[in-house]
């Protein structure tokens, strides 16, 4: 029965790949003072995602309206991302930002209303 259903989610992965491009948020224009600042309070950052999940595509979104520079770590396709999300982050969940504070110790968050939320208090 799973056969079945693997077509449909391939088609419409490529829908919200599709629309996710073609309404792609605008990036802020930031000073390069500004966007000096964001860049170094995102340098501690990944989001583990999968290309295709709406839930990671929602959270992409978020991080593109705010103009932040996070780097997106696929986690189904690169086996290092995929061992690091299940070792470190103790769950094969995505999406997952990885957060590494000032003292060095690193908190992982899950879903992406809690991601945007943070991101916006953050950053917005």
């Amino acid at each position: 029965m799973g056969y079945i259903f693997k077509p449909i989610r391939w088609v419409l992965a490529q829908i919200i790949i599709a629309l996710d491009w073609l309404t792609k948020p605008s990036i802020p224009a930031y000073s390069p003072e500004k966007r000096a600042e964001l860049d170094a309070a995102t340098a501690n950052m990944a989001l583990y995602q999968f290309n295709q999940c709406p839930f990671c595509v929602k959270t992409r979104r978020s991080i593109r309206r705010l103009g932040l520079n996070i780097e997106l770590r696929d986690a189904r396709n690169d086996p290092k991302w995929n061992a690091e999300l299940i070792e470190q982050g103790g769950k094969y969940q995505v999406p997952c930002l990885r957060i590494v504070d000032d003292n060095g110790e690193v908190s992982w968050l899950y879903e992406s209303n809690a991601i945007g939320h943070y991101l916006n208090q953050r950053f917005g």
